[in-house]
């Protein structure tokens, strides 16, 4: 069982543009690979659901599509 301050590790798909690796850093240190020609995946560590709607905005704010967000 998680404890309830542990971290969560998410997978996150998303379109619209390739992510260079220097945005890990801006994506809280996600690490970034392309899964195809239009769509990258985020993974790492999550600490909370305020992190997570942070991350999310940020990936609204670049214009790129969310394709899925996966708890892993």
């Amino acid at each position: 069982m998680k404890k309830c301050c542990e971290d969560i590790k998410y997978r996150i798909k998303i379109g619209g543009g390739s992510i260079t690796k220097s945005f890990t850093t801006w994506f809280d240190g996600m690490s970034v690979s392309d899964s195809n020609d239009d769509e990258c995946i985020l993974e790492g560590k999550i600490k909370d659901q305020a992190a997570l709607y942070s991350l999310l905005i940020k990936i609204r704010d670049l214009g790129l599509k969310l394709i899925s967000v996966e708890r892993i």
